[in-house]
């Protein structure tokens, strides 16, 4: 990190910014707290976005809000989100005649650091939470938060970044048109926070090498708007009738959701499909184990089981979707140097690939890659291990497969045994259960 901080204070120098302490010019209310995330915080949150992701709302960028977690099986991975959004668990109680507090129910950290700053104790609802990542190519012109008038709900806006400027993207400075401090040079665990008017008009510059990622959330003063009830609804409808075995493996959305283009509109130029071109940068490819996989309509694909290729190496194990492959490749990329420990006793069986094999999985190449170029262009190629990429070992896949089931048979258990709480009061907080 000591080598990241010297090149963004050069790079300070150059454009014009301040150093890392925190700011805010009265005539534009906006605050940077610097660290206000933890490392594990941000890997975190972007092994969920990567793992999970679609194709965004603008040209080159791409979303994972949380009822699209919900709707493809991964109400799990809310937990994550829970310590840091914020709620308004305390300010909801509080309406309740009999209500005590007690200490197994806190407020998190976020909402309350904003409704400090801004001076507006038990106001705000979180109205729209997502991980948002822009890759190279992406940009924002000048705008406010606010600028619809579907949007006049917003009052405030906060973007925590994830990755860090210099080592993992380059561009995406964030600029105000007016005020102080005027860029933004995004470090991970850094927070923004700004009001969503007209006060605080920003773009963004273009990406140009990388992906930037960044937990974005806005709030209201505006109940009706609050995200939480809309998301204790659909978390309802989703677990309700759900074992907890049922309710972890990931079922895809439609097609079209993972589907990239150079041209987003058009429907004609379809360039890759992101969850394969996100494992194939990592050096791994896809068989579908079934024999019509050839015959398959391209949209079924995503809900084949399928098996992970290296080289000319074939893994024996099979996983329920891509999804699934997706989710253990990535949590290989988070977890890698707390699994070699547990991947000294693990046993694998590698298989060499046939030439049936060969053919099957150069036809979905074909089909799903079907513009490799524009793969690398979007999304880079893969970080050499020395430059802090991950040193590839099938035994410390087998391991994550075997980790990442412990890890999200935690979450759903968690989620499971809290959704009543959250039900009671229509708000999603952390509840301190007993063991």
């Amino acid at each position: 990190m000591d080598e990241i901080q010297k090149q963004k204070r050069e790079t300070e120098k150059k454009v014009g910014l301040g150093m890392r302490e925190v700011c805010c010019d009265s005539q534009h209310p906006r605050v940077m707290v610097p660290n206000f995330l933890s490392p594990e915080e941000c890997k975190e949150l972007e092994f969920i976005h990567k793992s999970s992701s679609t194709v965004g709302y603008r040209p080159n960028v791409f979303s994972t809000t949380l009822s699209h977690l919900v709707a493809t099986n991964a109400s799990h991975f809310l937990i994550p989100f829970i310590p840091i959004r914020g709620t308004l668990f305390l300010y909801h109680l509080s309406l309740h005649q009999n209500f005590q507090p007690q200490s197994n129910f806190f407020t998190e950290r976020l909402k309350d650091k904003l409704e400090e700053f801004f001076n507006c104790q038990y106001e705000l609802f979180v109205e729209f939470t997502a991980l948002i990542s822009w890759s190279r190519g992406a940009s924002i012109g000048w705008h406010s938060d606010d600028n619809r008038p579907y949007l006049k709900q917003r009052h405030f806006a906060v973007v925590c970044y994830l990755n860090n400027y210099g080592k993992d993207f380059n561009g995406g400075l964030f600029r105000f048109q007016d005020g102080q401090p005027m860029s933004i040079m995004p470090m991970a665990g850094d927070v923004l926070m700004y009001t969503a008017d007209q006060r605080n008009i920003h773009s963004v510059d273009e990406i140009t090498d990388g992906e930037r990622l960044t937990l974005t959330l806005w709030f209201t003063r505006d109940g009706s708007h609050d995200e939480d009830v809309k998301l204790v609804y659909l978390l309802s409808q989703h677990l309700l009738h759900k074992d907890m075995a049922a309710s972890y493996l990931p079922l895809p959305a439609s097609f079209d959701m993972y589907c990239f283009s150079q041209d987003q509109a058009s429907n004609d130029q379809f360039g890759f499909n992101i969850c394969w071109a996100r494992l194939h940068i990592l050096g791994y490819g896809i068989s579908i184990s079934e024999d019509g996989a050839c015959d398959s309509d391209v949209s079924e694909l995503l809900v084949k089981p399928v098996q992970l290729v290296r080289g000319d190496e074939l893994l024996d194990h099979e996983f329920v979707n891509i999804l699934q492959a997706l989710q253990v490749v990535h949590f290989y990329c988070w977890q890698g140097s707390a699994l070699k420990t547990k991947a000294l006793n693990v046993h694998t069986n590698v298989l060499k690939l046939s030439d049936k094999d060969k053919e099957r999985i150069n036809y979905l190449k074909s089909v799903l890659l079907n513009d490799e170029d524009l793969v690398l262009k979007v999304f880079g190629s893969m970080p050499l291990e020395e430059n802090g990429g991950i040193c590839f070992d099938w035994t410390g896949i087998v391991a994550a497969i075997a980790a990442w089931e412990d890890y999200v048979t935690k979450l759903s258990k968690q989620i499971h045994l809290e959704l009543p709480y959250w039900r009671m009061h229509e708000s999603i907080y952390t509840v301190q259960l007993d063991e």
